[in-house]
């Protein structure tokens, strides 16, 4: 599911020809800053929580960075009182389609399981309004002995833009 393409991992590290010089400085530091901000929150969420129901990060036309929720459906019976994750996210990218005039970049953060790992991973799709999008995935498991949870490495993933599209 995850796929290299050569790019470094977080945009606009390492030595070799990255991501971050093929985008103008003003996009890559939008991009780098939903990345970061993303990772941060959703590790902070699953300390806290255990977990993290998707949620979503824009970059204001001044710089400000806002998170963006939506609630999730109500649990169907005999579901379990799982949520539609899915639904959340279409949610999400539907809210910020809307409104994407009052911001100039965006990311979805979620939960996702990588099949060939067997693992689960924080996932952010970030996306510009000029056009650039960035993906990265986070693996994490739970460190049964401390209660903490264990990272892997930040690797970056195929995207799709999905907000500034008509």
């Amino acid at each position: 599911m995850t796929e290299d393409h050569g790019l470094d991992a977080t945009p606009g590290t390492g030595g070799q020809a990255s991501w971050r010089d093929s985008v103008p400085e003003s996009t890559a530091t939008d991009l780098e800053n939903l990345l970061g901000t993303g990772i941060s929150a959703a590790q902070e969420q699953l300390q806290r929580n255990g977990g993290f129901l998707p949620f979503a990060l824009t970059v204001q036309t001044d710089g400000e960075v806002r998170m963006v929720a939506v609630s999730p459906a109500d649990a169907e019976e005999g579901s379990g009182g799982d949520f539609d994750a899915d639904g959340m996210i279409s949610d999400l990218t539907a809210l910020l389609r809307q409104n994407r005039e009052d911001f100039r970049a965006a990311a979805v953060v979620c939960d996702i399981l990588l099949v060939e790992e067997e693992s689960d991973a924080i996932h952010v799709a970030t996306e510009h309004r000029d056009g650039q999008v960035f993906a990265a995935v986070l693996p994490y498991s739970p460190n049964a002995r401390n209660r903490t949870w264990a990272f892997g490495e930040l690797a970056a993933d195929a995207s799709e833009p999905t907000i500034w599209v008509d």
